[in-house]
């Protein structure tokens, strides 16, 4: 996917261009669908949702809220907030039909983060991510690139034009913040990273 290419459709579709979200998103499927495809591998046994259906329920959820995306990093966070949206729903709707205790499970091991209970519940982790946003947006979007977009440091620093030193504080912060918030339940956050880069 030529950068250019993707800046030229995301100003067209900032412009109204109706056509533009179309060519958009066949020009960022691929990348969306291993973003999708980055989640799901490995996650729970016995889960019913496929990457494929992962990634149309967030482009309906792009669609419907459709907005204006200033960069490349701003709407590959909208899908990554999109898909964390539609893993939530997913889940709820699931231990709907489960109602004996049924919870959908994610493990927390690839994020580094250390927990009482080895492996967390969907509702655990978007309920901790909601709250990490309320200390700074910044900090989510990374979680949320790195968890549910599969991307790695680097590509975060590549997408958000941060510098790489900066995206791996931030990611710190956020993995120690998210180890207090699941261990006690109301995280004391440790000390703010410096705002660098």
């Amino acid at each position: 996917m030529e950068r250019d290419d993707l800046g030229r459709l995301l100003d067209a579709v900032n412009a109204g261009d109706e056509g533009a979200f179309e060519s958009l998103v066949s020009l960022v499927y691929v990348e969306l669908r291993r973003m999708a495809a980055s989640y799901m591998r490995g996650r729970t046994k016995g889960n019913t949702l496929q990457p494929t259906a992962l990634v149309h329920e967030a482009y309906l959820r792009l669609v419907q809220g459709r907005t204006r995306w200033d960069s490349r990093a701003h709407f590959f966070g909208a899908a990554a907030r999109a898909m964390r949206q539609v893993l939530v729903q997913h889940a709820r709707r699931k231990a709907a039909h489960k109602r004996a205790g049924g919870v959908v499970r994610v493990t927390f091991d690839d994020l580094e983060v250390r927990s009482a209970q080895p492996r967390l519940d969907v509702f655990a982790l978007d309920e901790a991510l909601t709250a990490l946003g309320r200390v700074d947006e910044r900090f989510t979007r990374a979680m949320e690139l790195r968890y549910f977009g599969g991307f790695s440091l680097e590509e975060i620093a590549n997408l958000t034009g941060r510098s790489l030193a900066t995206v791996k504080r931030d990611w710190s912060y956020a993995r120690a913040w998210l180890n207090d918030y699941m261990n006690a339940g109301e995280a004391v956050p440790p000390p703010r990273p410096a705002a660098r880069g």
